[in-house]
């Protein structure tokens, strides 16, 4: 794992909680942890939309969107949804800080 696969998670999951759960008048949070004695980063991002994400097929080459999920799940050593408190859900995705390491989706 490295800057840029936390970055591009942090981006990708952040964008899908802008982009699709956006209710109006509402926010999402961003919450990132370091868990050094794990060798873990964990990024979640919680939106008050009730629809769950879904991965797609991916899109054609010239496709404006799409990806986002395809783009978490090949960055991300594993990824899920959970509940939240309130309304809405959160997106999570796990970065192992180890070389080498990935599981994939969960939920």
């Amino acid at each position: 794992m490295n800057a840029d696969q936390a970055a591009g998670n942090i981006a990708e999951l952040a964008a899908n909680a802008v982009r699709h759960g956006r209710v109006p008048r509402r926010d999402f949070a961003l919450r990132l942890v370091h868990r050094p004695a794990a060798a873990l980063i964990r990024v979640e991002v919680s939106d008050t939309h009730p629809a769950l994400p879904v991965r797609l097929a991916p899109a054609p080459a010239d496709a404006d969107g799409g990806r986002g999920l395809l783009l978490v799940d090949a960055l991300a050593s594993r990824w899920g949804v959970t509940e939240r408190t309130g309304p809405g859900k959160t997106v999570w995705a796990e970065l192992d800080l180890a070389v080498g390491t990935r599981a994939g989706h969960s939920t």
